[in-house]
């Protein structure tokens, strides 16, 4: 199991996850501010079966406005590996 967690620009965060919700991933979304984007942002946790990560980042990469500005960040993203997951 992975977690991928996604900082995104704020106007990306409801076409990402209206489109990851879509394809059955769950998204707990968290407004977060500064570092990386140095602007309103949110962080999207969402996890997912190992053969998951790769169609969960392209429906990502899918889901984001395109940049306005050449080599600008519109998200950083993590994977990363989960050793054990428990639900209550």
């Amino acid at each position: 199991m992975k977690m991928i967690i996604a900082i995104l620009h704020e106007q990306d965060t409801d076409p990402v996850s209206h489109a990851l919700t879509a394809s059955d991933y769950r998204v707990t979304v968290i407004a977060s501010t500064g570092g990386f984007l140095r602007k309103g942002v949110s962080t999207m946790l969402i996890g997912v079966a190992d053969e998951q990560v790769d169609p969960a980042l392209a429906l990502i990469r899918k889901s984001i406005v395109t940049p306005s500005t050449p080599n600008s960040t519109r998200a950083t993203i993590f994977v990363i590996k989960v050793d054990e997951f428990t639900q209550f």
